[in-house]
């Protein structure tokens, strides 16, 4: 992006012409319309990928990462996310964006304001930016503890 400050990611941006901000762009893009197909082109399929997010534990290796993504997007809670106050640190083949998450979590009668930290590496793999870690995490306790009870049916 030239001259144009971002207040925030959230899937729903027109196109980037910068490809880093685009592979972003259509992590949230993914997540937001809860597209597994979407969400399978954006991380690198490698055993070595790795997620720790408030779904809890680590989940190493494209085949953990997407029972995540399929626990949340085939259930009947409408979870929406996007990225704010961020930055970027990269380099020719790697880049880490890190920042802050905002959103909410609807299920049934229940609603809860989301914010979680969260940092995301992507690495080139030929010419397309693909996801490789994703570390997320809530400072609140109790919302993260509700967060779980919800998402994962406790």
């Amino acid at each position: 992006m030239k001259n144009k400050k971002i207040d925030a990611i959230t899937g729903k941006d027109e196109n980037f012409q910068d490809s880093k901000y685009q592979a972003v762009h259509e992590f949230y893009q993914a997540f937001n319309s809860r597209s597994l197909r979407l969400m399978q082109k954006n991380w690198s399929h490698s055993d070595t990928v790795c997620m720790a997010n408030p779904i809890g534990g680590i989940r190493r290796g494209w085949k953990e990462i997407e029972e995540g993504y399929r626990k949340i997007f085939g259930s009947n809670h409408n979870v929406y996310v996007e990225l704010y106050d961020f930055q970027f640190i990269s380099t020719d083949q790697m880049f880490v964006i890190n920042g802050r998450e905002r959103g909410k979590l609807q299920s049934g009668n229940i609603e809860l304001e989301l914010k979680i930290r969260t940092s995301r590496i992507y690495q080139l793999e030929g010419a397309t930016w693909k996801q490789v870690v994703h570390h997320g995490s809530m400072d609140d306790a109790d919302l993260l503890k509700e967060y779980q009870k919800i998402i994962l049916n406790k």
